[in-house]
């Protein structure tokens, strides 16, 4: 172990569309970007939690060239030449190889965290010692260490990660992990609360850079080979052609999958800070002020006889009279309306909409 202490480079991911938060989240302006939870973005607010962890180095965002403009304008706290591009969205096993390349330029032997830029959450205290536990850990013996929530509730719309009780981590609250579990139905998942050792899969992992580029090349040949590649050429002219032309033919893949799910040196900290990755017009809901009947109102907007509804209306009025568990999203220019039980098709409309060339509402 480098008896250095080590520092954590923060890398955001921000390449995501957030295609289930239509009509609000456009491609212009994506919903990471928007102030969805009080006045800053949510992009904004990840890197102001990130930015008061004491042991934090520095802070890298990865996303499309389309909002580097977006961010070096709005964004404080990371400097422009931080901003590393993907040429497009991959997936997250592409994005994180990037970002690792990149810091090794900065660093001889890098620790990297890496963060959703679109997650809520609660309890600063809680989420400063639990990532330091993550880099202490991630240090300590090259391992992959993910990030678990203690679950509250049996949500169907997250990952989970099953962790083997019987071998913590001395001197850490850590765990090794079983195995990883994809999005579960409803009973699935009370099945999971009820045996105590699963936890939500929040995205949040941390790692030397050579451990995820060294299981990168065990377990993803092709990525690595592309990524070997691409970083021949960082800091040099050929740079740019030389990474669009590898990215073209990189596979989209997620890190879970790609990786995780097939390496053994795997570790899970458990937290128990509240958590939300804000990934549905539900869990916005959620996390939301609500009225005595339950409705969630942003805008101007008027319920009549209506329960447990979600409104949120810009530049209009929107009235809802006698109708319960709806999403009503009002914009300019589209008008959303679902049952909150089908949040999750929203993506569905998305996909229609790109079939049918309607990008000027995309």
């Amino acid at each position: 172990m480098n008896k250095r202490k080590k520092k954590l480079y923060c890398v955001i991911m921000a390449g995501g569309k957030g295609t289930r938060f239509w009509p609000l989240s456009r491609t212009s302006r994506p919903k990471q970007m928007l102030n969805i939870i009080g006045n800053q973005s949510m992009l904004q607010m990840t890197v102001d939690r990130l930015r008061k962890l004491s042991f934090v180095e520095d802070i890298f965002i990865v996303a499309g060239a389309d909002l580097k403009k977006q961010i070096v304008s709005n964004i404080e706290g990371v400097a422009p030449e931080n901003i590393i591009i993907e040429p497009s969205g991959k997936n997250t096993a592409p994005c994180i190889g990037l970002a690792a390349l990149h810091l090794k330029t900065v660093d001889e032997d890098p620790v990297m965290g890496i963060f959703p830029a679109d997650h809520l959450i609660i309890g600063h205290r809680k989420f400063s010692k639990t990532v330091n536990t993550a880099l202490r850990l991630a240090n300590l013996d090259g391992g992959i260490v993910t990030i678990g929530i203690v679950p509250t509730a049996p949500v169907t719309g997250y990952g989970y990660i099953q962790y083997n009780k019987e071998r913590p981590v001395k001197g850490f609250d850590a765990y090794c992990v079983k195995t990883f579990a994809e999005k579960p139905t409803v009973e699935v998942a009370k099945r999971f609360l009820k045996s105590g050792d699963f936890l939500w899969n929040s995205g949040m992992f941390v790692w030397k850079a050579s451990t995820i580029l060294e299981a990168i090349r065990e377990y993803m040949h092709e990525l690595y080979e592309s990524l070997s590649h691409i970083e021949r050429t960082i800091g040099k002219r050929t740079y740019k052609s030389t990474l669009f032309r590898e990215w073209d033919l990189i596979q989209p893949e997620s890190v879970d999958y790609g990786v995780l799910e097939r390496t053994k040196n795997i570790f899970v900290v458990k937290a128990d800070f509240q958590w939300s990755d804000v990934g549905s017009w539900n869990a916005y809901y959620e996390v939301s002020h609500r009225n005595r009947d339950g409705n969630v109102i942003k805008g101007d907007s008027i319920i009549v006889d209506g329960k447990n509804n979600l409104v949120h209306s810009n530049g209009r009025l929107t009235a809802m009279i006698g109708v319960d568990d709806l999403v009503v999203i009002n914009t300019d220019d589209a008008t959303l309306i679902v049952s909150r039980d089908r949040v999750e098709d929203v993506k569905e409309v998305v996909k229609r909409l790109h079939k049918s060339g309607r990008t000027d509402i995309l």
